[in-house]
């Protein structure tokens, strides 16, 4: 695992700076603190930051083809790199590492832009090619590493593995993109390809930008997306074998290390799964890894501790205290732009814990969205099938009214909160299912911007961001269609920036056997029916995994990774979430409305509502504001309307 930075003049041959190169790596030293490494030519500068995990002794970058005419720098794991050498070597590539990184080169001299193609991992890498005055730029399929990058006005391309590495050159337009903060008041993430900055982009998964030197740039294209065909008629028994054996072979592939190796164990089933999976392949126990809470309704420890015993893992478990908010500016440095997923804090502390006894840790990421686990899911089913009953003509307006009318009920549990769902009955599916996730939606977003901010956004609504990926998801399967748009949006702007970032701060790597490519096709493969039966989501794995899992961990509510947020705004942080909503930062950006910023705290605080999820949405962006201040010595002002 490792960091990545470089510059690419796009037009010209300009020599770039030897120290802003050095700025540009040093300040992602956390992500390799092991080695470094430069390479400079007219008109490339690349840079690298190693943490070493294969072929220890002889794989540093960046790292070069037979003839040097080829350099490349990459970030992530290629686990098929084994398969492809011998591929490679019978077509005259001369191999002088055991590294996965130089499997890059030689398949960019045979195969080109289709490369990609052939790889199975996690990535994400540049490459410039003199002979064909070509640079070449690529992310994973599933966007578990990141790829950040700006064209600057005078033709540079810039990249690197996180936008703090663009924030060291003085040519990148700090200015807030509007439409970000619209996306992020949303979701709770900046969706790709957008970041916070306008003149900043991510690459999108599955991506790659092909630029040939002297010629304008191109958009990125897409080499990779999951198709949810539905079509495999595999009996549900089949299945489960074929699901156990296409797990060993992706947990197989990640334990491929040549420094100490381990695995988080929430006590879900998903870490479960990897970690009966390990120790099924191991000779020695499995190392494990929990966090435990105090507050006995966030606490899964005793469900991994099952699982511990029963496999005989090195079993290390720490408490996260229940006012374990002080990482609330280590998050926001760490995160780059604005990020409002709490259980950021668990998710560091147990990168934290594992990071004292391993280099590498398997992860369960990815398990809810690829084989139909969240709740929300089948709330969302059952809201389909009432929304099947009428067509969306009479539906619309009947239901839009009735939600307008009835009393509001956030008190109560979500299935006698009449009033949301008849506010759900009335949308599309797609519409439905985004408000269904959103952060704060439409209505108080639209009370939390200020009329000057609702100008600049020009109409824009978030909701795009789920209607562009609706367009490409070739089915009309109601589980289908939200899974990919999980895949598309919250598993790549939530969970896995949300790993990275919290691993890699401690320079921890983090594999995720079920965001293998293979098993995700498969599993897209399926009939939804294998994937949630009634009330039971995820039912075809936790039916493969029944031989190996106890069922108090297959068959129990879900928690999640949770942090008690709300008794932290009545508590603890009391006075610090009142003094940041009506302070001068959020007051001098002009966005938002100071009434009802007040209504926010002053209704959370008295006990009449709950609004811990938007005050945390609001403390962490006025946290994101005193960063950059700090960084740069200002808060960055709004993109010019």
């Amino acid at each position: 695992m490792c960091g990545i930075a470089g510059l690419f003049d796009t037009r010209a041959k300009q020599t770039f700076p030897r120290e802003l190169m050095q700025r540009m790596n040093d300040i992602q030293l956390h992500r390799g603190p092991d080695e470094s490494g430069y390479h400079f030519e007219a008109g490339v500068a690349l840079a690298h930051r190693r943490l070493s995990i294969i072929d220890i002794s002889s794989g540093q970058q960046p790292l070069f083809n037979e003839d040097e005419s080829v350099v490349v720098v990459f970030n992530g794991e290629i686990y098929n790199f084994q398969e492809l050498i011998p591929e490679l070597t019978a077509l005259g590539h001369r191999f002088h590492t055991r590294s996965d990184t130089e499997v890059i080169v030689h398949a960019w001299e045979s195969w080109g832009e289709a490369c990609v193609e052939r790889f199975r991992g996690m990535f994400a890498f540049a490459l410039w090619d003199r002979n064909r005055q070509t640079f070449f730029m690529a992310r994973d399929r599933m966007g578990v590493k990141p790829m950040y990058y700006a064209i600057l006005d005078d033709g540079t391309l810039m990249f690197g593995s996180e936008l703090k590495v663009l924030m060291q050159h003085p040519g990148l337009d700090r200015s807030m993109d509007p439409l970000a903060v619209e996306e992020y008041f949303a979701l709770g993430y900046v969706a790709e390809p957008r970041t916070i900055f306008s003149g900043a982009r991510k690459l999108e998964p599955g991506f790659s930008l092909c630029i040939r030197h002297g010629q304008p740039v191109p958009e990125p294209k897409p080499y990779w997306d999951v198709r949810f065909t539905l079509d495999n008629k595999v009996s549900l028994a089949d299945a489960q074998a074929e699901m156990v054996e296409r797990l060993r072979e992706s947990v197989r592939l990640r334990m491929v290390a040549e420094v100490p190796l381990g695995a988080f164990l929430s006590g879900g089933v998903d870490s479960s799964a990897v970690v009966a999976t390990m120790a099924g392949l191991s000779s020695e126990p499995v190392n494990t890894c929990s966090i435990a809470f105090e507050d006995p309704a966030f606490n899964e420890s005793a469900f991994a501790q099952m699982v511990a015993d029963r496999y005989k893992t090195n079993h290390r478990v720490e408490t996260v205290q229940s006012d374990d908010f002080d990482l609330i500016d280590t998050l926001a440095a760490l995160y780059d732009e604005p990020y409002a997923d709490s259980s950021a804090i668990p998710t560091y502390r147990v990168c934290q814990l594992a990071r004292k006894h391993v280099t590498v840790a398997l992860s369960g990421d990815g398990g809810d969205e690829n084989m139909g686990g969240y709740r929300r899911y089948r709330f969302h089913m059952m809201e389909e099938k009432m929304r099947g009953a009428l067509p969306l003509g009479v539906r619309k307006p009947v239901f839009a009214l009735l939600g307008k009318v009835y009393p509001k009920a956030d008190w109560a549990p979500r299935v006698f909160r009449a009033k949301t769902t008849f506010q759900a009955l009335g949308r599309d599916s797609v519409e439905a299912y985004f408000h269904s996730v959103s952060i704060l939606r439409g209505d108080m977003r639209a009370q939390l911007f200020s009329p000057d901010f609702q100008r600049r956004l020009a109409g824009y609504n978030a909701l795009e961001v789920f209607r562009r990926h609706a367009a490409n998801v070739g089915t009309d399967d109601p589980l289908a269609l939200i899974q990919y748009l999980d895949i598309k949006t919250y598993l790549v702007g939530d969970i896995n920036t949300k790993v990275d970032r919290a691993s890699m701060a401690h320079s921890l790597e983090v594999r995720e056997p079920l965001m293998d490519h293979p098993l995700v096709e498969w599993l897209a493969s399926l009939p939804s029916t294998h994937k949630i039966q009634g009330q039971e989501g995820k039912y075809l794995f936790k039916k493969a995994m029944e031989p190996m899992l106890p069922n108090d961990v297959l068959y129990r509510p879900k928690m999640g990774f949770a942090v008690p947020l709300a008794n932290w705004f009545r508590g603890p942080l009391r006075e610090r979430v009142r003094s940041a909503l009506t302070g001068e930062i959020l007051a001098a950006t002009g966005m938002f409305d100071p009434a009802y910023l007040r209504h926010l705290v002053d209704a959370h605080q008295n006990g009449s509502r709950d609004y811990s999820a938007p005050l945390w949405t609001l403390l962490m962006f006025e946290a994101f504001l005193r960063n950059c201040q700090a960084v740069t010595g200002s808060v960055p002002a709004m993109r010019a309307a």
